[in-house]
C-alpha cells in the first residue's frame, strides 16, 4: 500500500518526466507496450510509474492478469496529464520551430476603409519592424473570404461570424447616423430615431439587404425615402458627403470625414464586435501566432483604426446652433 503522506503533499513535486510513462500506460495497457511506443525497456517504465505513485501517495493503475487498468484516482488525472503533455509539444514546437518559421506572408482581408487606415498608420510598420521576415498582404473581396479553404489567412470581421473560426475581441464595431454640413445648413437634423422617416435616407441596395443597417433602416424608417442606394460602405460615405440624405456608417468612417456630422448615435442596434479571426488548423503556426499576439499587444492603437476615435477624443456631432439655424 502506497504511503498515504505523499512526498508531494510535503512540498517535494514528482518528476514532470514521468507523466509520459502513465499516459503511455494509459494508452497502451501494458509496460511492455508502453515501453515499445517510448522506445525504452519495460522495466524503465514499471520503475517510473511506481515512482509517480509513491510520489503521489495514490495508485494510478491496477495490476491484472490481461495488462493494467486506471485506477478512479488515474481517470481523473489523466485529463490533466494530457493537457500538460499538449502544453509542453506546443512549447516545444514554439521554442523550435519560432525562429526558423518566422518568415513568409501573411494574407490579411478586412474591409476596404480599415485597410486604408491601417497601412496610413504605423501598426504594420511597427509589425514589420519586430518581425522583419514576416510581410503583411491585404486581400479585400466583396465578400466575406473563406478561411477553411485557405482564401486567406487572418480576417478582421464585424458582427456574425462562422463557428468553426477561433479568434480575439479587439474593438467593437460602432455605428451612427452621419449627415453632410451642407444638408443640416439646408434642413436640419433628426432629434431623434423616430425622425428619420422624415429625411431622405441613404442605404444598401438588394445585395446587401441582410446587413445590419439596411435591416435596421427598414424598421425604424419603413417607409422613408431613399433616393440613393449603394453597395459598398464607402459607396455611402460618399453618397452621405453629397448631400442628398441621412445615413448609417461606421464611426471609423464617418468621424474621419471633415465633411460629415453626427447627427444621431451611435446606434446600440448596429454596434457588433470587431473580431481577429483564423481557422484553428493554422492558428498556432509561429507567423499567425506572431501576428496575433501583436495585434493583442497593440489593441489600444487598433481601436482608434477601427472605431475612428482615440481614447478621450469627442465625437464629432452636429453643432446645435447649426441645427437651431437650420430650422
Amino acid at each position: 500500500m502506497l504511503n498515504p503522506a505523499a512526498e508531494v503533499h510535503n512540498g517535494r513535486m514528482f518528476d514532470w518526466n514521468d507523466l509520459k510513462y502513465f499516459l503511455a500506460v494509459a494508452r497502451h495497457g501494458s509496460t511492455i507496450a508502453a515501453g515499445k511506443a517510448l522506445g525504452t525497456s519495460q522495466s524503465t517504465v514499471h520503475r517510473r510509474l511506481e515512482e509517480l505513485e509513491r510520489r503521489l501517495g495514490r495508485a494510478l493503475v491496477t495490476r491484472q492478469n490481461t495488462g493494467y487498468r486506471l485506477t478512479e484516482y488515474g481517470n481523473t488525472l489523466l485529463k490533466y496529464a494530457e493537457r500538460i503533455e499538449a502544453a509542453v509539444d506546443d512549447f516545444q514546437r514554439r521554442a523550435t520551430d519560432v525562429e526558423q518559421e518566422l518568415k513568409g506572408v501573411i494574407r490579411v482581408t478586412c474591409p476596404e476603409p480599415i485597410v486604408f487606415r491601417m497601412t496610413q498608420s504605423a501598426l504594420i510598420d511597427r509589425f514589420h519592424a519586430r518581425y522583419p521576415k514576416l510581410r503583411v498582404e491585404f486581400i479585400t473581396s466583396d465578400r466575406y473570404l473563406d478561411l477553411s479553404k485557405g482564401e486567406v489567412d487572418v480576417a478582421f470581421r464585424s458582427g456574425d461570424t462562422d463557428d468553426e473560426l477561433v479568434g480575439r475581441k479587439i474593438a467593437d464595431s460602432i455605428w451612427a447616423v452621419y449627415a453632410s454640413h451642407g444638408y443640416v445648413e439646408r434642413h436640419g437634423g433628426p432629434e431623434r430615431i423616430e425622425d428619420l422617416s422624415r429625411h431622405p435616407l441613404i442605404g444598401f441596395d438588394e445585395t446587401l439587404a441582410n446587413h445590419r443597417a439596411a435591416k435596421w433602416l427598414k424598421e425604424v424608417a419603413p417607409g422613408a425615402n431613399m433616393p440613393v442606394r449603394n453597395n459598398s460602405v464607402l459607396g455611402l460615405v460618399s453618397a452621405v458627403k453629397s448631400g442628398v440624405g441621412l445615413g448609417p456608417l461606421p464611426t471609423a468612417l464617418g468621424d474621419a470625414e471633415p465633411d460629415l456630422v453626427r447627427v444621431l448615435g451611435p446606434i446600440p442596434e448596429l454596434t457588433r464586435s470587431w473580431r481577429l479571426l483564423a481557422h484553428p488548423d493554422i492558428r498556432r503556426v509561429p507567423r499567425i501566432a506572431a501576428f496575433f499576439d501583436f495585434i493583442v499587444e497593440e489593441r489600444d492603437s487598433l481601436k482608434s483604426i477601427l472605431t475612428g476615435r482615440g481614447p478621450g477624443s469627442p465625437p464629432p456631432t452636429c453643432p446645435e446652433t447649426l441645427l437651431r439655424g437650420a430650422r
